[in-house]
């Protein structure tokens, strides 16, 4: 079955950096497009950045482009998330998922990890 695995150090001081992973496993990795999402709780889940199965494209939501790089190693069936000059509202657990297959979009999904919490102090 699919299974998506994030990990990575998850407190930082704003203005730092950290940089999550996302072990996939049960799928042909290569061949799915992923995605990154965010969810505080409360407060529904948003959409983080994709990109496509070959790595070539990518997208980041407003409030995060230019300070997030979405990334992939097909080789190692990972999927990245570096994230830099953090803000303290970047707070929320972050999640990998598996793009649907007919959404048009990175942001629909159909499987999805457990997400890892990233805190971010002022």
């Amino acid at each position: 079955q699919v299974q998506l695995v994030e990990s990575g150090v998850g407190l930082a001081q704003s203005g730092g950096s950290l940089r999550l992973s996302c072990a996939a496993s049960g799928f042909d990795f290569r061949n799915w497009r992923m995605t990154w999402a965010r969810q505080v709780p409360g407060k529904g889940p948003e959409w983080v950045s994709g990109i496509s199965a070959d790595g070539s494209d990518t997208e980041y939501q407003y409030f995060v482009k230019g300070r997030f790089t979405i990334s992939r190693d097909n080789a190692k069936n990972t999927v990245y998330l570096q994230m830099n000059n953090l803000k303290p509202e970047d707070t929320a657990r972050y999640y990998c998922a598996r793009v649907t297959r007919s959404c048009l979009s990175y942001k629909c999904y159909d499987s999805e990890g457990q997400g890892t919490q990233v805190t971010v102090s002022a």
